[in-house]
């Protein structure tokens, strides 16, 4: 079957509407369930429920950037094959996205107000990615999915004991992101140099200082 062609504004069309998905709709998502369903809701205190809910939102964070740096990356990246496993690994983000939105719903708490600049920014880093050459693009990948992996343990050693759902969610989250770092690297992706790493470090640090609260 012949493979669709799209214009520069159907392209244009279809990430406008991937970003209003998820900054203020629903997003497309894969066919599996949500890991804490059959969890337990777990009996938090108040100031419990505000430091869960600040580490749920803070990944949510995290998920509205890593879809707006796989849109991105995907409207440049040079190789069909690139394009198509950043395609797939954002849609498995999404799946987080939703996770840790309903996740907030139920601690009665929100979204970051400021998702709709996160993804903006990040949109553009990974555009930016992508037109430096698939091997950084890809590398880049694997660099953000790292250290997401690392916020993860954190939060996961951060988290009430009794917590289980908030668990489940984080747990499989990272199971997903260690998936899509090891995919990217062995696709081809380039160890980024120490100057980028520290620099997404710091901007890593912005972001999850800033959501905590707001």
């Amino acid at each position: 079957m012949k493979q669709r062609t799209y214009s520069p504004l159907d392209q244009l069309a279809m990430n406008m509407d991937q970003a209003l998905r998820t900054v203020f709709g629903r997003p497309q998502v894969t066919e599996r369930d949500n890991p804490a369903r059959d969890c337990a809701e777990a009996e938090l205190d108040e100031g419990e429920r505000r430091h869960v809910a600040g580490l749920m939102r803070i990944n949510h964070v995290g998920e509205v950037c890593a879809q707006a740096l796989y849109q991105g990356q995907a409207l440049t990246a040079r190789l069909d094959n690139v394009r198509d496993s950043m395609q797939r690994a954002a849609q498995e983000e999404n799946d987080h996205l939703v996770w840790c939105e309903q996740r907030l719903d139920e601690l009665h708490s929100h979204k970051s107000f400021l998702n709709p600049f996160w993804y903006g920014a990040s949109f553009a880093m990974g555009a930016a990615a992508g037109l430096a050459g698939d091997k950084w693009s890809l590398g880049f990948v694997a660099e953000t999915e790292q250290q997401v992996v690392r916020h993860l343990d954190e939060h996961l050693a951060r988290l009430p004991v009794q917590d289980e759902k908030s668990r489940a969610i984080l747990e499989q989250m990272k199971t997903d992101e260690l998936h899509h770092a090891t995919v990217a690297l062995e696709a081809g992706g380039a160890e980024l140099p120490a100057p980028v790493r520290k620099a997404m470090r710091l901007t890593s640090k912005l972001m999850t200082t800033t959501a905590h609260r707001i």
